[in-house]
């Protein structure tokens, strides 16, 4: 496992990183679960993110006791804070009030005393950026979180809350946005100013959730148990590259992969690691196996003459300017 620095900071997390978005507390049994969470850390992964809003709230609770027993300082774990996680007014957002109440909640849930990322599940629009950054500082400063980070946030607001990071005298290293071949939004601005500001990039959904690994095909309707047939495996969202150009464009990348000797997984995770603002990609699992497959693409390195080859594929359906797109928003 290749191990990256998180910002500017002396901070490590693996390339490869277990999200448990869409398995634990719902896709999966616990049983299922646990046995991933081994096999990540048998394969070197030691960086784990979740969120409080996963499987309304399941999530952490699942994680936490997949991670009973193994030392906490030789794993990273990441969780979030801003989707809403009860009914009330105030359990949502990134408001003092919530952001307090939910490292609490987050902490109890996974049974430890501190996560070593905190990250702002999204911008929130209404509530000041100040009043935020100064609750995450209070929180660092309680040793409930070791860092900071955002998630999804634009290029604007990285600059205006790392600002305010420096000024209240704590680390916010990184941002975690969705990457992929096909989607590209983050390189036109979110990179250059998180390489400004000293943040790296932890990117959700490397394999365009399972559209990069070809078993989607042209003129076919999905496999029975893939994402795009389960409505908890965000289909809403797979389904902008259900396209038949889209899937005809990715089978094309097949040859590209085996001539490299690699798996179209292992090529779409490592084209992703390729940008050098990218500390860690996430990948999920529901079978220990699928891991296997996945954690090789920490060590491959695609020559420049792959990398052409795949934009020359590519061309014309690459999503890479943010103002001519919304962004996906069915995930959490």
């Amino acid at each position: 496992m290749e191990f990256r620095y998180l910002g500017n900071s002396g901070f490590k997390v693996s390339a490869i990183s277990y999200g448990n978005w869409i398995t634990h507390g719902s896709q999966v049994e616990e049983d299922a679960a646990n046995a991933c969470v081994k096999r990540a850390l048998e394969l070197g992964i030691t960086t784990f993110d979740t969120a409080d809003v996963y499987a309304g709230t399941k999530a952490e609770e699942v994680l936490g006791r997949a991670l009973a027993g193994v030392p906490r300082e030789s794993i990273e774990v990441f969780t979030k804070v801003y989707f809403p996680t009860g009914a009330g007014v105030n359990d949502r957002g990134l408001s003092r009030k919530h952001i307090m109440h939910s490292i609490d909640a987050s902490l109890k849930r996974l049974n430890m005393d501190h996560v070593d990322l905190y990250q702002a599940h999204r911008y929130d629009v209404e509530t000041p950026l100040e009043e935020t950054m100064v609750a995450f500082a209070d929180i660092v400063r309680q040793g409930k979180a070791l860092y900071i980070g955002v998630s999804e946030w634009d290029a604007d607001q990285i600059t205006r809350a790392a600002a305010l990071a420096r000024e209240l005298r704590i680390q916010l290293i990184s941002n975690q946005p969705p990457y992929s071949m096909l989607w590209r939004v983050i390189e036109e601005a979110v990179v250059p100013a998180s390489e400004r500001e000293g943040l790296s990039q932890i990117v959700w959904s490397p394999m365009a959730q399972g559209v990069l690994t070809g078993k989607y095909l042209p003129g076919q309707p999905p496999p029975e148990g893939s994402r795009a047939t389960d409505e908890l495996s965000g289909k809403n969202f797979i389904s902008r590259w259900l396209t038949d150009t889209t899937l005809t464009k990715v089978q094309e990348l097949k040859p590209i992969a085996q001539e490299a000797g690699i798996t179209m997984a292992q090529m779409a995770i490592a084209w992703v690691l390729q940008n050098k603002n990218v500390a860690s990609a996430i990948v999920g699992a529901t079978r220990p196996e699928q891991l296997d497959d996945n954690v090789k693409a920490a060590n491959i390195v695609l020559e420049p003459a792959i990398m052409a080859e795949i934009n020359t594929v590519l061309d014309g359906i690459v999503v890479s300017n943010p103002r001519k797109t919304e962004s996906p928003k069915t995930r959490f």
